[in-house]
């Protein structure tokens, strides 16, 4: 396993059954038992059923077409009918019928006569035309019919027990699924930065979907085949030894070779499915990482490097596949000869018993129908024991995502104040406050500021001085490491975060869209928001000529993060889902970093009417955008080494001189 690919949980596979898992997994089952249990039951109605089934086929061979022999039954005499014999087998036949009594008449030398009835050797029938022997043997046809008519009726019921057990199953299985699903996709989004920076979302992905899809097979298939299975197993056992302990004894003597086998396959399989597991991951992680960073590549030239890292990993894919074809076509084609090989024993044995008149001729058949439905049972059974490993595989890893919290622990004290008093910006302090994304690695040093309501404070410093950090820590993504950051003098870990959120905006260096429309990335609760209100923001944020000139106008769909708008387009975008948002404090990341010169002055002005009465924090590169701020702050490998507005930082001498100048060579350059 590479550890380059983001992927070393995929490596460990857990226990074939553990029952802490299964266990962990009642609460998911318990709202649904009653669909699982009804499930269950119609498994068990249709292994009764299956089990019927080839039961008529003897019932319509010894009642109806080839009745046993009766032992000790005289034969008609010695007047050219058959003889007495020890096992002979006769067609007796009621003399009610006009027909009956002629054909009584016309061969009176074959038949036995017993007051209102009358019998013959089936074997002095071949003596008889075959409209005489129907005649004779409409009972039997009659009894045959009602025998076929059963039969479909029970192939009917087994159609619709089927369709209805799979749709509870199915539901049962997927409304499970949905639950689980929910609960991680609810579990994910409630954890701290720290959480998604150390975990590459390819990981969590296939945790909502290969593993939650793995999950749905242990509900469904798993569930449903290996009662059936069992029961089958079971009941085929049960009525073979009822029949004949001995011919049962012959029939099974290739079973302690199937189930080594099947105990070989499993494991063999268990450890190809485990690697086949883990590669499939690390094809989807570098699928994900390839198509994220193709600017990258394609500007580096790396796609013939980068296709043969891929191809390597596709070929050990295919090799494992192969691994998987090949456990497969051994173990299937082995169970069949062994199935087959157990039928013609039984033949060979069974025949002899027939022909002794030990058993009868539908027994035998029966035998061989139940011996063939035995072996196919247990060829299921290894490989849904695969399923069953595969399963509590994910599960591990599921509750392994589940149990990890990471969110920022939330004061005892809880709210800063109720929840129903709207939190109004009065103050923002951080009291010398540090901080490492790493333990030892300072990003942020004994920093101290204040900002008071409708105050506007530019961040300025060189790459890595731990301005970005500060808007982290204000937004209570990260808790700081020493120190503490407050509003209106209480801890933000008193502070609810969505909340504190609530009453910030955020615009980011690079422009996030969503794929929905326009109208849903500017005003995520779109229907509560009047015509009048979009107007206005849309309006301030200067987006009117991006409307209009989009097919649909707010209802035009972005797709992939608003492709085909330029950037400058894009950052008015996020400034007007800013100003849609009417927050009390506004946090600027680098927001005009890669403007166009086309939006430059739109974006300034959209800026404009986003700061206006409001307290705002601006991280900034161009000093030009630090000039929109009442007071300059200038960070130093995580200290402040500056402070003051812009005409006096200048005077000083300082960075921000340096910076300053640094800033002017950028422009001329940018305006060549």
């Amino acid at each position: 396993m590479r550890a380059d690919y983001g992927y070393v949980e995929e490596g460990h596979s857990g226990k074939p059954y553990d029952p802490a898992l299964i266990r962990r997994l009642w609460p998911l089952v318990r709202p649904h038992r009653r669909m699982l249990l009804g499930s269950v039951a119609l498994v068990v109605v249709l292994t009764l059923i299956e089990l019927a089934l080839p039961y008529f086929g003897k019932i319509a061979i010894d009642r109806y077409i080839v009745p046993p022999a009766n032992s000790g039954d005289a034969g008609p005499g010695e007047n050219g009918g058959a003889s007495e014999t020890e096992a002979s087998r006769y067609l007796t036949v009621p003399l009610t019928t006009p027909e009956a009594r002629a054909i009584l008449s016309a061969h009176a030398d074959l038949f036995v006569t017993d007051g209102h009835t009358a019998r013959i050797a089936y074997d002095d029938l071949a003596h008889l035309s075959p409209e005489e022997i129907a005649t004779l043997r409409q009972d039997d046809i009659r009894g045959l019919g009602w025998a076929v008519i059963v039969f479909l009726a029970l192939v009917a019921a087994e159609f619709g027990l089927t369709f209805f057990q799979r749709v509870i199953m199915e539901r049962a299985g997927h409304t499970i699924m949905h639950d689980l699903r929910m609960r991680l996709y609810a579990h994910v989004q409630q954890q701290s930065m720290a959480f998604f920076a150390r975990r590459p979302v390819a990981s969590l992905v296939t945790r909502a979907t290969n593993d939650v899809q793995n999950m749905h097979e242990l509900f469904t298939t798993f569930v449903s085949m290996v009662f059936k299975d069992v029961f089958l197993l079971a009941g085929i056992s049960i009525v073979l030894l009822a029949l004949d302990w001995q011919l049962t004894l012959v029939a099974f003597a290739a079973l302690p070779i199937v189930v080594w086998l099947a105990m070989r396959f499993s494991a063999r399989a268990r450890g190809v499915f485990r690697a086949l597991r883990v590669k499939v991951a690390e094809i989807n992680t570098r699928m994900a990482e390839s198509i994220d960073g193709i600017k990258t590549i394609q500007c580096f030239v790396q796609e013939a490097r980068n296709r043969q890292r891929f191809e390597r990993l596709n070929e050990e894919n295919f090799r494992l596949g192969m691994q998987e074809i090949h456990v497969f076509a051994v173990f299937m084609p082995m169970i069949e000869a062994l199935g087959i090989a157990s039928v013609a024993v039984l033949v060979l044995f069974g025949g002899q018993q027939v022909l002794g008149g030990h058993i009868s001729l539908g027994v035998l058949v029966l035998s061989i129908s139940y011996i063939r439905m035995f072996f196919r049972p247990m060829r299921d059974l290894a490989e849904n024991y695969n399923v069953l490993q595969n399963a509590m595989a994910s599960a591990e890893r599921i509750f392994g995502l589940l149990d990890t919290d990471e969110r920022l622990p939330q004061d005892a004290d809880a709210e800063a104040a109720s929840p129903s008093t709207p939190l109004v910006l009065e103050r923002l302090t951080l009291d010398r406050v540090s901080f490492a994304y790493t333990p030892g690695e300072w990003v942020l040093r004994d920093v101290s500021l204040e900002l008071r309501q409708g105050q506007r404070v530019a961040l300025v410093g060189p790459t890595g001085a731990g301005k970005t950090s500060v808007l982290n820590l204000v937004q209570r993504f990260y808790d700081p490491t020493a120190g503490q950051v407050s509003i209106n003098g209480f801890d933000v870990r008193r502070i609810d975060p969505s909340r504190l959120r609530g009453m910030t905006a955020l615009v980011t260096q690079e422009p996030i869209l969503f794929s929905a429309t326009l109208r849903r990335n500017i005003f995520p609760d779109s229907d509560k928001v009047d015509t009048a209100t979009e107007g206005r923001v849309i309006a301030a944020a200067h987006c009117e000529e991006l409307v209009a000139r989009l097919p649909q106008g707010l209802d035009t769909f972005l797709e992939k993060g608003g492709g085909g708008l330029s950037s400058g387009e894009r950052q008015l975008i996020t400034i007007a889902r800013a100003l849609a948002r009417d927050a009390q404090l506004i946090l600027l990341d680098e927001a005009t970093s890669y403007i166009d010169s086309q939006t430059e002055a739109a974006i300034y002005g959209a800026l404009d009417n986003l700061m206006a009465g409001r307290t705002c924090i601006i991280v900034a590169h161009r000093l030009s955008t630090a000039r929109m701020a009442d007071r300059i702050v200038v960070l130093q490998e995580g200290r402040i080494v500056e402070e003051g507005a812009h005409e006096q930082l200048l005077a000083s001498g300082g960075l921000y001189t340096r910076l300053h100048r640094q800033d002017r060579v950028g422009q001329v350059a940018r305006a060549t």
